[in-house]
């Protein structure tokens, strides 16, 4: 399947081009100011992944944001915006014409994100094919019930998945084309991406886009 629509930059910074749009979820380590963001989709507050200097890299002044309910404020006065979508997890939402679901993200066994905060990974659906954006997760039952084609998920562990941990759900979940995100960076090891493909079955294509340079 081609996923040339898709980049990874670092965490769980990634870049989707629809339709002619461009759609940013968790934008982090943006080094050049390109002004290019029509939509940027935000997981939960931590800093990388919410990160108002990065973001200021790829703004411009119609560009909406898509955010759990518990960031409104937070985006608002951090970045000066109204355009701001409330979302809450297990709802199907559009803007713009861009249809895309919300999953809860959080952790099972760990403290670091907890359920009751409300925040969310998506399904985004994009040049046809529905793309799941896990956020900080565990093996939770709701990305286990995820329908999609690709699946974009952390593997860097302590505070996500481990390699293991991860391709092992990806196993269960079945997409066409698994991505790995969330390692080599604050968590985790370069080679993460390579102990997870050789882990994933056969069946599932595993394209390894995350920038370490």
């Amino acid at each position: 399947m081609d996923v040339s629509f898709i980049s990874v930059n670092a965490q769980n910074s990634v870049r989707l081009e629809v339709e002619g749009k461009v759609i940013y979820v968790d934008p982090f380590q943006i080094k050049e100011k390109v002004s290019d963001a029509d939509y940027i989709f935000l997981t939960h507050d931590h800093y990388d992944h919410f990160s108002p200097d990065d973001i200021s890299n790829i703004i411009k002044p119609e560009t909406k944001f898509v955010a759990p309910q518990a960031m409104e404020k937070k985006v608002q006065k951090k970045l000066s915006t109204d355009k701001v979508l409330t979302v809450e997890p297990g709802k199907s939402y559009e803007v713009d014409g861009i249809s895309f679901e919300t999953v809860a993200m959080y952790n099972k066994m760990k403290p670091f994100h907890l359920k009751k905060a409300g925040w969310c990974g998506y399904i985004i659906n994009a040049s046809g094919k529905r793309v799941y954006i896990a956020g900080d997760i565990d093996d939770i039952d709701e990305a286990k019930a995820v329908v999609c084609d690709v699946a974009m998920i952390p593997i860097g562990g302590f505070y996500t998945m481990n390699s293991k941990e991860g391709a092992e759900l990806i196993n269960t979940m079945k997409p066409s084309v698994a991505i790995p995100t969330h390692y080599g960076t604050a968590v985790g090891k370069p080679s993460d991406g390579d102990d997870f493909a050789k882990l994933v079955n056969d069946s599932i294509q595993v394209e390894l886009k995350l920038f370490l340079g």
